[in-house]
């Protein structure tokens, strides 16, 4: 599949499935908790899925800003959709940046022509959350792995082709010494340990998992973690993670105009009382497009620079889009909750609210803001600027 075959922009074209297809099965994904696999199937089609993958290798080339409008607009009809999309792009771009050997390459060639999935498997039981800290290894044995990992989530394990597993590089290396793993699908074995029954992003059916795998030690991507996630890993995650919350902040707004506008047309040459509310809405939802649309803009621009992206820095300026982009998101979605009155409360019209205000709170909660802003507090205490 080439997915440039068109005159459509990917952002055209990702915008026309979250409307005609992310939308439409929106509601069902979240009640019944399921893989949304209607806009999967059609996201293949237009070849979104190597979004990131270079035009000399079949892919759209694109920068991450572009990445993120996609994953905006997706998020705007489901955010279960937008989410999967986001943590694929991240693990894509780990695979595009870092994947240097034909083996990556045979993957990206899989990626644009059998359009996979790509998840992740980085959080493990007994390490309260931290990333950047192992507890599993990778076993060699001769040109083989072989690694065991109890995650407590692994985000719709059951659907990828591949995940990308953090463990320590060797059964001797300390906890901070980590390599990232490519698990083929066929190279796995997924033990479910829990279920997926949330408050919010419901359709990313993430469950907990003890995940074995055995496979060619070439998997085991060259750099270390620790430099593939300050120069992707980190940086990506934050960035698409804050459009996925953009569209949600979104739709909300939108509702809160439709809302606004058909109160001001059954009463004509009347303000609605919910206007000056809806001011304030737009006012902070454009706080957090700023935010959003700068980190991806800055990212971009220094994208090739690792002096940069290595620094104090940047990675305090990139924590910082989580942080706030999760934390304006549930006052957007509350305000604008508040313009639409009862009629948002319920579940059963055109202005229901129920879905988004859920959705909403789980940017917070996945890598918590507390996790991030004690790693930030620590970095700023050695930033010189």
């Amino acid at each position: 599949m080439t997915a440039v075959a068109t005159d459509r922009s990917l952002v055209e074209l990702v915008a026309q499935v979250a409307k005609d297809v992310a939308g439409p099965n929106a509601a069902s994904v979240d009640a019944e908790a399921r893989f949304p696999h209607e806009a999967f199937a059609a996201l293949r089609e237009i070849g979104a899925m190597s979004a990131l993958v270079s035009v000399e290798e079949g892919g759209w080339g694109a920068s991450l800003a572009e990445v993120g409008l996609a994953t905006q607009e997706l998020g705007k009809y489901c955010a279960s959709t937008s989410m999967i999309f986001a943590m694929h792009q991240i693990q894509a771009a780990c695979l595009v940046r870092h994947g240097r050997s034909p083996v990556f390459a045979e993957l990206r060639r899989r990626l644009v022509e059998e359009q996979i999935l790509l998840a992740s498997a980085t959080t493990e039981l007994g390490i309260g959350g931290d990333v950047r800290t192992s507890s599993c290894a990778v076993e060699r044995v001769g040109d083989r792995y072989r690694l065991e990992k109890n995650a407590p989530v692994i985000s719709y394990a059951e659907h990828a082709d591949a995940i990308f597993v953090t463990a320590r590089a060797t059964p001797d290396s300390p906890p901070s010494d980590q390599s990232l793993v490519v698990c083929l699908k066929e190279d796995l074995q997924l033990e479910p340990t829990s279920v997926w029954d949330t408050l919010g992003f419901r359709g990313t059916c993430s469950p907990g998992f003890v995940l074995r795998s055995e496979g060619p030690i070439s998997h085991v991507l060259d750099d270390p973690y620790g430099d593939m996630s300050a120069r992707t890993m980190l940086p990506v995650s934050h960035s698409l993670w804050g459009h996925v919350w953009l569209g949600i902040a979104d739709a909300a707004v939108d509702t809160a105009r439709r809302f606004v506008r058909k109160a001001a047309r059954s009463k004509p040459g009347t303000t609605p009382p919910g206007a000056s509310r809806l001011v304030e809405v737009v006012g902070v939802h454009q706080q957090l497009a700023d935010v959003v649309h700068t980190a991806a803009a800055r990212f971009d621009a220094v994208a090739h620079d690792d002096d940069v992206l290595t620094s104090v820095g940047f990675a305090i300026a990139m924590n910082n889009v989580k942080i706030t982009a999760s934390t304006l998101v549930i006052d957007i979605v509350s305000r604008a909750l508040l313009v639409v009155g009862i009629a948002g409360y319920r579940e059963d019209g055109a202005f229901a609210m129920g879905r988004l205000l859920r959705d909403a709170y789980g940017g917070a909660l996945m890598v918590n803001n507390d996790r991030i802003a004690g790693n930030t507090a620590q970095l700023l205490l050695v930033h010189k600027d």
